[in-house]
């Protein structure tokens, strides 16, 4: 695809310089790697490109500053706009509506042991589930959706559902579209009324990987990934393309902010506000959320 065409089919006018054609979209440090557009509303996000991006949506000043500093010359495509971010996810809806960009579509797959409640919703097109895998009464799995072996889905769970992305200029406010996926290993259970949204763009997907637990009541956002035997427990909120890795265990009511990265082993304690990645092996606890044994000193101080 050529960037320069594609915005004109939604009435953008753009400047490009040594244009290339992409494949997909994705951000600058969150991507597929390959042949990616990508956007950069500041000249500080162009420090760390991830490989793989070949075009630059950017605005005049970014592109100026850049030039001088000779710092994307003669490795990317570039494209002008105005507001490259909120053109950025105007083009994606745009795209989404492409069958170039979406995924392809086919029927929904559902092995014969499979026990599935006649009170749940399959979506007819791009499902899979597994051998042994329980669907509880009115559960949601919308498309894009992948259930492994042996899972457990219980009462009232939404599956692969639109997350929450806005974007705004002050004067325009748009959703984004999401038609990425969500993929989820053998031996998972997730308990009542939980939420698992699809990812935003068609190469990616939510990912909860073999032998996880989720309690009630907790939303998983797009993009997260939940590597093996993690458990998360109820009223917990896991914003958008959080890393976290095996046997971890996340408290009651915890908030875990976008982009993040919570290493194996990590313990996040009862009603954490986490706000910084959590290396392997640590545990953390608070408002905001820092090392539990920190925490535990500055509470001796006060008593």
């Amino acid at each position: 695809m050529l960037l320069s065409k594609e915005l004109s089919r939604i009435g953008i006018g753009c400047s490009c310089y040594a244009e290339k054609n992409f494949d997909s979209l994705g951000l600058a440090g969150y991507n597929d790697g390959k042949n990616v557009c990508t956007f950069l509303a500041a000249a500080n996000y162009a420090t760390g490109l991830s490989d793989g991006i070949n075009m630059i949506l950017t605005s005049q000043s970014v592109y100026d500053e850049l030039k001088g500093a000779d710092r994307l010359l003669g490795n990317y495509g570039i494209c002008i706009v105005e507001n490259p971010r909120l053109t950025y996810f105007l083009l994606h809806n745009a795209l989404c509506d492409s069958k170039h960009y979406a995924r392809k579509q086919y029927p929904t797959q559902i092995a014969e042991s499979a026990q599935i409640s006649p009170l749940a919703l399959i979506a007819p097109n791009n499902v899979n589930i597994g051998e042994n895998t329980v669907i509880e009464e009115f559960v949601s799995v919308k498309e894009n959706t992948v259930i492994g072996n042996d899972c457990v889905i219980r009462a009232g769970t939404k599956i692969g559902g639109p997350g929450f992305e806005i974007k705004n200029d002050g004067e325009k406010t748009i959703t984004v579209k999401h038609i990425g996926g969500v993929r989820i290993g053998k031996n998972v259970e997730i308990q009542q009324n939980s939420n698992v949204d699809k990812a935003i763009y068609p190469w990616d997907d939510t990912v909860i990987e073999d032998h996880v637990r989720i309690n009630s009541l907790v939303q998983i956002a797009h993009g997260d990934k939940i590597g093996r035997y993690t458990e998360i427990v109820a009223g917990t909120s896991i914003q958008g393309r959080v890393q976290i890795g095996e046997n971890v265990w996340i408290g009651p009511n915890s908030v875990i902010r976008n982009g993040l990265t919570i290493g194996n082993n990590a313990r996040v304690n009862m009603g954490a506000v986490v706000t910084l990645s959590v290396p392997s092996g640590h545990a953390v606890s608070g408002n905001f959320a820092r090392d539990h044994g920190t925490l535990i000193e500055e509470m001796k101080k006060y008593k």
